[in-house]
């Protein structure tokens, strides 16, 4: 099994007039492996996995998996609200290869908590592959509990999981109960260098899709021990994190991927709008005050 740590990317998936970019995905691929990502993770949230069809999303994964050609490790995002879609998900990027796979907590069931167990307990009993836990309360409604996390933990495919409550009390609690090899990312940015420092494995990051080289630095340094430059990154990116997050994500993302000319269109899919002209202003100025544009 590749080991899993550091910075990965939560890549977004571009469109061209409302199709897949397949060549501009593959060249954001590219520039993530160039500037020192340690993962890619196609198809999840930020990939927009709830407004791509069924053979989109597996193309996606696909192409993620060719591309990457083994340099870092893909986790491909196959979660679902319905159990068997989450199973064919996971089944299909088995067969494209990719290491590892990321299912989210069923969103708008508002399962309990016993139904969040056996829904992952499905999953991880049906496919043989790696799989990531993703808790994104905030997307999701439902908060997956720390101990129900460690219950998970005990199932062979459960390998870890991207926490993403936005509560360091809550990714303490999950890295307290679980065993000394279970993964934890922190799924926020402005978490990941703390989260590290209470005993995570690294983050999977939206700002990382326009500033690759910052993320790997700022968790190659916090794993490190080297928290000078930790802090000193993790401030400096700062507003770049916030800025991520002003408009419905990923569409902030995507808007910073095309003014640095990565992408044709940073357009994202509906339901989701493009950023207003006051944060796209203020975007151009972090993005400047960085140096990414």
């Amino acid at each position: 099994m590749k080991k899993f740590h550091g910075a990965f990317v939560a890549l977004v998936t571009p469109f061209i007039d409302g199709q897949l970019d397949e060549q501009g995905f593959v060249d954001l691929i590219e520039f993530q492996i160039e500037n020192g990502t340690h993962g890619i993770v196609p198809v999840g949230t930020t990939g927009e996995s709830a407004t791509l069809s069924f053979d989109e999303h597996k193309r996606v994964v696909e192409l993620t998996v060719k591309t990457v050609n083994g340099r870092v490790p893909v986790v491909a995002g196959t979660g679902a609200n319905n159990t068997l879609e989450a199973i064919e998900l996971s089944e299909s990027a088995k067969e494209s290869g990719a290491d590892a796979v990321l299912s989210v907590v069923p969103y708008y069931n508002k399962p309990c908590q016993e139904g969040i167990y056996l829904h992952f307990k499905e999953i991880a009993e049906t496919v043989d592959i790696p799989m990531f836990l993703y808790n994104v309360p905030s997307r999701t409604v439902v908060n997956m509990l720390p101990q129900t996390v460690a219950r998970l933990a005990a199932l062979d495919n459960v390998i870890g999981i991207k926490e993403a409550a936005g509560s360091l009390e809550q990714m303490t609690d999950v890295i307290r109960f679980c065993p000394d090899d279970f993964i934890v990312f922190s799924g926020d940015d402005f978490s990941a260098m703390p989260s590290v420092l209470v005993g995570a494995h690294g983050n999977i990051s939206v700002v990382g899709n326009v500033y690759p080289k910052g993320m790997a630095e700022l968790m190659e340094a916090a794993l490190d021990g080297d928290l000078k430059k930790a802090n000193e990154l993790h401030y400096k990116m700062y507003p770049l994190m916030k800025l991520m997050f002003a408009a419905p994500s990923p569409a902030p993302a995507k808007m910073g991927v095309e003014l640095m000319g990565k992408i044709k269109s940073g357009l994202p899919r509906l339901p989701i709008a493009p950023i207003d002209d006051g944060t796209l202003a203020k975007l151009k100025d972090v993005m400047k005050e960085l140096g990414l544009i």
